[in-house]
């Protein structure tokens, strides 16, 4: 989770601003001259560039599922007990009848009388299966968050690369390492060491991710203004230029605002950003509706695009399905209108937001689509929480039709080809 409301609330501050510059376009370089930055072009179709990826964040775990952790991690507040009405960390319900490994919690039984059990990532049955549904539903690859991984999750953040690396071979499907540095007091130096001493050896699959001939790593959280990523932008640009040494290709996860550098961005980042071979601006929290998405679209997304043309920097701006515990997913037409928007913008990539975050209920994994899937007397919301029918699997199937959309396989449309239910 990315602190959203600390960020939120910075963006809600500086609104009033932001209209007042139009929405953001400001001063497309107000830091380094033109000439600083040596010339080079956006990128040709890769394995990032041209294609839809999702966040895979892959940490849920339970006591009992053999994982290091052995603990209901991410899915209660308190992780020695199981998840309940009183002790859970999640928003959403997910839907489990795809998994043959489930454990049970202390939330009463579903409304159509099954136990309500939950998966852990842990287990290879759960990762092939999720990874299988990104290979039929025509998502083209991942990226598997990495936080830091010197403390106590730091075992089972291993395990789950390792268990990635063999899921995506299996299914075909592309991933890429993403470090969160969200709270990382050392960094630049833990970070260094973790990719020099474990997760290159990741590159060494065919499947792992490349762009231009090389393999793909995204640095998350260089340049937010909060005290949760309280980096130099001098610091922070050395990370960069060390991976690239190593002849790697780096995403910038960056803030909403990274191009004007103010709300939700730190000022004086802009070398910073520029250092990146791709960026991907935060969208979480930002928007709750398509009318929202056409506002960023016309002020700031055409804009940044436009910024990375000229310092031939790739965009891979992110798409979400919404919050659903905050009514935002008007049955897919919010998702389907960024698809749009951000096709039409020229984007180079696309970034789903994301794949299983069912904490802050804007995942599209299967998620329980009636009232009878969901524990009884809980308040989660169902996908049909607008009178709208959906079936589980929706937003998978959402996801890859403006996957086809993105790359020129079905029309541009603002009309939302995806039926909920089949």
């Amino acid at each position: 989770m990315r602190n959203l409301n600390t960020l939120l609330l910075l963006t809600l501050l500086a609104g009033a601003s932001s209209c007042a510059k139009k929405g953001g376009g400001g001063n497309p370089d107000p830091v380094t001259k033109p000439d600083t930055i040596p010339h080079r072009s956006q990128s040709p179709a890769g394995d990032v560039v041209g294609k839809v990826v999702v966040g895979y964040q892959g940490w849920f775990a339970a006591i009992g599922d053999g994982s290091p952790i052995n603990l209901f991690w991410h899915w209660s507040n308190t992780w020695e007990k199981p998840p309940s009405p009183t002790n859970t960390a999640i928003s959403s319900w997910p839907d489990v009848r795809d998994y043959t490994t489930t454990f049970k919690t202390d939330y009463a039984n579903l409304n159509n009388g099954s136990e309500a059990r939950v998966f852990s990532s842990f287990s290879d049955q759960t990762v092939d299966v999720q990874f299988k549904w990104m290979k039929d539903y025509g998502i083209d690859g991942a990226a598997l968050q990495r936080f830091n991984p010197s403390g106590l999750e730091g075992p089972v953040r291993d395990a789950m690369a390792a268990k990635v690396k063999i899921a995506a071979e299996k299914n075909g499907v592309k991933f890429y390492i993403m470090y969160d540095v969200s709270g990382w007091t050392n960094m630049a130096t833990e970070m260094e060491a973790d990719w020099t001493n474990k997760m290159s050896a990741l590159i060494s699959s065919p499947q792992y991710a490349r762009q231009n001939g090389k393999p793909v790593v995204c640095i998350w959280g260089f340049g937010f203004s909060d005290d949760n990523h309280n980096f130099t932008s001098a610091s922070c640009t050395a990370v960069i230029k060390w991976f690239q040494s190593k002849g790697l290709y780096v995403i910038g996860g960056v803030p909403t605002h990274w191009r004007d550098q103010n709300s939700d961005s730190r000022p004086e980042f802009i070398d910073t950003y520029k250092a990146f071979d791709m960026l991907s601006p935060w969208m979480v929290g930002r928007i709750g509706n398509a009318n929202e998405s056409d506002g960023f679209y016309a002020n700031t997304n055409k804009a940044d695009e436009a910024f990375c043309k000229q310092y031939g920097i790739d965009y891979q701006p992110c798409v979400l399905p919404g919050d659903l515990s905050a009514r935002q997913r008007a049955h897919g037409d919010f998702m389907w209108r960024q698809f749009y928007n951000m096709t039409r913008a020229g984007a180079q990539g696309i970034y789903i937001s994301m794949f299983d975050e069912y904490n802050e209920s804007n995942q599209i994994a299967k998620t329980a689509e009636t009232q009878q899937f969901l524990p009884a007397g809980s308040n989660f919301k169902s996908l049909d929480e607008d009178g709208t029918p959906c079936s589980a699997d929706y937003y998978l199937r959402l996801t890859g039709d403006g996957a086809k959309m993105f790359k020129g396989q079905i029309s541009l449309t603002a009309t939302r080809p995806t039926k909920p239910t089949l």
